[in-house]
């Protein structure tokens, strides 16, 4: 059958990672250098001189380093392009993919043929140069305050106990399922060392890794002056990293255009599958902390799309913002997990091309961007093989994957239902959040959150009520904290009393 002349593939990619040399952080490039480097290197990747400057579509992905007036108009200037369509993204782990399947979408509609979708942060060098008092002599700053693009409103009892950093809350999940599996608080502890350890020697072989260093399991799990915990039982050297100078870009276009343009069919990557689903957007509205029920659907949906079953995708990336999103994603696939009796029950195929967040760096909304460059760059290296991406967004809720191969899909792409997709997700039962409780209850799950000295601050409980209800509550007793730490807590009977701020307080277990 001759292939569709809509269908969508990547035919240009490029990542750059500025390293701080120069101690002035004066003398580093500003975000909108840094998308006019990358786009036009992704042009010649795909080895068509010009290429930036004839794009139809120009999307950037969100960037918090520094607000710009009109970023894809300043970006278009720079590179000489005047297309039809802009846009400039929301926030969101699953962001750059999103953006490509959209793209993919209007491809195929013919509503243009030749897009580019980029993005970067400096958030090392603003970090520099907050730290030494100096002032960035950036362009285009926009004169209006702009605020910050929050997707849903707060729930007004995660307000009332702080649930707003993911560091607090993947730990959450992570522990949910510690306590699923039956695993004990050490030996899990173990398991995600051993699990991260591989990550970090992808990582020191990415020529754009921010931190290009191969760890140990040891190394990684163990709490140091370095390396303190920060949502136990994840350590800083465990968590994503966004204070990093990278950049990515992607220039997808249609199967004719690519003919077109004369770009090899070595060069080209095509879009096979992908999907597109939340889970409940509040943490304790989730009736089963320790799985996803969207990544299954979706990751699913995406395979299902591009006619594949995960075994026949050679090169996978899951996001991996922090342990839990990767377990996650792994559970949601099927991979093989051991359970208490097993001494290691980690399954060992590869979970990344680029050594993930934490190691690779987790550019700010933009990590995905990299994660489809460097997927296309290892299938190419792989003609005829498949690779699979995924994007993770606020608390575990935004979930998106796709499916890539350097082969045209033998059959017209159809995209999945998007809107039935996510109404059997809405449709599924969710738990009720109870703002103000006082009385017995039964610990869901939990975190200890660190300071920057290492010690326990407080800890974060997801507790279940007798009427079926969760509530959120804190933990403050330094006594509990340390329990909390060094013995398994769910499933224990605890007693809640009303605290500040409208937050409920554990006062103590119930045993």
């Amino acid at each position: 059958m001759p292939i569709d002349p809509r269908t969508p593939c990547i035919i240009g990619v490029a990542q750059r990672t500025w390293r701080p040399l120069n101690p002035d952080p004066a003398d580093a490039p500003e975000p909108l250098e840094m998308w006019e480097e990358v786009t036009r290197a992704a042009g010649e990747d795909a080895g068509v001189p010009g290429l930036e400057a004839r794009v139809e579509s120009m999307q950037i992905v969100y960037c918090q380093t520094w607000p710009y007036d009109d970023p894809v108009a300043r970006l278009a200037s720079r590179v000489g392009a005047d297309p039809g369509h802009r846009y400039y993204s929301g926030i969101g782990g699953t962001t750059p993919q999103v953006l490509v399947n959209a793209t993919a979408e209007s491809i195929m509609g013919g509503e243009y043929d030749l897009a580019l979708i980029t993005g970067a942060e400096a958030l090392d060098t603003m970090r520099r140069a907050k730290k030494a008092g100096c002032r960035l002599p950036w362009s285009h700053r926009n004169p209006e305050k702009v605020p910050f693009p929050f997707e849903a409103p707060f729930h007004p009892a995660e307000v009332a106990h702080e649930v707003f950093q993911a560091w607090l809350t993947f730990p959450v999940f992570d522990i949910a399922r510690r306590a699923h599996l039956g695993i004990e608080p050490e030996a899990y502890r173990e398991r995600l060392g051993r699990l991260m350890s591989p990550m970090t020697e992808v990582a020191a072989r990415n020529p754009y890794a921010w931190f290009p260093l191969a760890r140990s399991a040891e190394d990684l799990i163990t709490p140091t002056a370095a390396n303190r915990l920060v949502g136990y039982p994840y350590t800083k050297y465990m968590v994503s990293v966004m204070d990093v100078d990278m950049a990515a870009a992607l220039i997808v276009a249609s199967h004719e255009k690519a003919d077109a343009l004369g770009v090899p069919a070595d060069r080209r990557v095509y879009l096979r599958g992908w999907a597109y689903g939340n889970d409940p957007w509040y943490v304790a509205e989730r009736p089963e902390l320790w799985r996803s029920e969207a990544m299954k659907r979706v990751s699913q949906a995406a395979l299902g799309m591009a006619g594949a079953g995960v075994d026949d995708v050679a090169h996978i990336d899951l996001y991996s913002c922090f342990a839990s999103s990767v377990l996650f994603g792994r559970d949601a696939l099927g991979f093989s997990e051991g359970g208490a009796e097993d001494a290691d029950g980690v399954d060992d195929r590869p979970i990344t091309v680029t050594g993930g967040l934490p190691f690779s760096g987790g550019a700010g909304s933009d990590y995905m961007t990299h994660s489809i460059a460097a997927m296309a760059d290892r299938l190419r290296g792989d003609p005829g093989s498949l690779g699979m991406v995924s994007g993770v967004g606020m608390h575990m809720t935004k979930h998106v994957y796709a499916v890539y191969g350097t082969e045209p899909p033998a059959q017209p792409l159809q995209p999945v239902d998007g809107a039935a997709l996510q109404a059997g997700l809405d449709a599924l039962p969710k738990k009720a959040i109870t703002d103000s409780y006082s009385g017995p209850a039964t610990v869901a799950t939990y975190t200890v959150a660190h300071g920057r000295g290492g010690g326990a601050e407080w800890g974060l409980a997801v507790c279940d009520l007798d009427d079926g209800s969760r509530a959120y509550a804190k933990v403050l007793d330094p006594d509990l904290l340390a329990q909390a730490e060094a013995a398994e807590l769910v499933g224990a009977g605890v007693s809640l009393v009303p605290g500040d701020n409208n937050a409920n307080m554990v006062k103590e277990l119930l045993l």
